[in-house]
């Protein structure tokens, strides 16, 4: 069952994606959930941060770059190493 607070219409507003890895801020519509908020152009956002976006995914730049923003890869050998044993 869907959580009414977060798919209602009226939580539905502009809120700020930010891609952490190239720093690019797109505002769009959402109903997602935030918890801070970001200032662009003069007017206060709430800010969803994500690690890839449009403007940074290979698919969509053409160019192919390795990106470990959160050390995912040593998480998961770390994660996994006792099934290797």
């Amino acid at each position: 069952m869907y959580h009414e607070k977060r798919y209602s219409p009226e939580n539905y507003r502009l809120v700020a994606f930010k891609d952490m890895s190239n720093e690019d801020v797109f505002i769009t519509k959402s109903t997602v959930e935030t918890k801070e908020t970001i200032e662009v152009d003069g007017v206060e956002y709430p800010v969803y941060k994500m690690e890839i976006s449009r403007t940074s995914h290979p698919f969509y730049t053409g160019k192919s770059k390795l990106i470990d923003t959160a050390g995912r890869i040593d998480k998961f050998k770390t994660k996994y190493a006792k099934f290797n044993k």
